[in-house]
């Protein structure tokens, strides 16, 4: 059955979207390339096809009406559906590029990605690679969006939206300067980790996930002294006295074999985690994605036990 006319235009809905997110129509016309009065336009016009008044234009920038919240709110499904449609048909119209776009959470990316990719361009040297690095949230977001074709995360749960593999496992250890405490323990407990303020990393990072989720399952909670954003902020952190951290056993070798850090062994508390590699569920994998998915599930690393 054909559709109703006349029909919202697909580019009008997603620029309505990001000025309910911006609140501005100048910034919603800036993340669209476009200019304001080519904004302002586009929106009249998807009024007038759509009848409703979906604005409220102020001085200080415009507000969706109910009308407006209500449209931007039933489009969500039309352009993730479209962003499919886009993504899917240059996969299948570019199936056999070499360039391969990933993701990955900053472990993974600081300490496992070059060895992949080396390790990938023997079997093809004429593949290019560029590499997005967030957390582990970022990442499954980055996929979701169809802006990598492959993404690695650590952490304990899958997103259920994406399909996923298990490709290796890591484990957390706490660390401190060597003339901390701890550095003349020989362990100690989940208790006293808990209570004792800790460099972390932020929320939505598979480490932060895991000890947290760990914690919780002996009714303890984390004691946050300073969040970072990166792994390298915070062994520089600890280095310098500021308190004990947890961090991939990965990310913390080179120092430890140096003497800059030690790692303290915790007792009554498992700290192993699972690193993933994500892709999408409607959008096939390019065969350069699918390669490297191959290398990946079958090498070894120190540190991280393969599939």
């Amino acid at each position: 059955m054909p559709l109703p006319q006349p029909l919202p235009d697909v580019a009008s809905l997603d620029l309505l979207k990001s000025v309910a997110e911006l609140g501005s129509i100048r910034q919603a016309s800036l993340l669209h390339n476009i200019s304001q009065p080519a904004a302002s336009t586009r929106l009249r016009s998807l009024e007038r096809a759509l009848g409703l008044q979906l604005l409220e234009r102020q001085s200080g920038g415009s507000r969706l009406t109910d009308e407006g919240a209500a449209i931007v709110q039933w489009s969500e499904v039309l352009l993730d559906a479209m962003r499919t449609l886009i993504s899917g048909t240059t996969a299948l119209r570019h199936g056999s590029e070499t360039h391969l776009r990933l993701a990955a959470s900053m472990t993974v990316a600081e300490y496992l990605i070059p060895s992949w990719l080396n390790r990938l361009r023997t079997l093809d040297p004429t593949i290019s690679v560029s590499l997005v690095m967030g957390n582990s949230e970022d990442v499954v977001e980055i996929v979701r969006r169809h802006r990598a074709a492959l993404g690695f995360i650590e952490g304990q749960r899958a997103p259920k939206d994406l399909s996923s593999r298990v490709v290796g496992h890591d484990d957390l250890v706490v660390i401190v300067a060597p003339a901390h405490k701890w550095a003349r323990t020989a362990a100690v407990t989940a208790k006293e980790l808990a209570v004792t303020p800790l460099v972390l990393r932020e929320s939505g990072s598979g480490t932060r996930e895991v000890l947290e989720a760990s914690l919780q399952q002996l009714g303890l909670q984390v004691t946050t002294l300073v969040e970072l954003g990166s792994t390298t902020a915070i062994k520089s952190a600890v280095q310098s006295g500021d308190g004990p951290a947890v961090v991939s056993r990965l990310a913390a070798t080179n120092e430890v074999e140096e003497g800059k850090l030690v790692v303290v062994p915790i007792e009554g508390l498992e700290l192993g985690r699972r690193i993933r590699a994500v892709w999408s569920k409607s959008v096939p994998l390019p065969p350069t994605a699918r390669a490297l998915l191959t290398l990946v599930a079958r090498t070894p690393r120190s540190g991280v036990l393969p599939q």
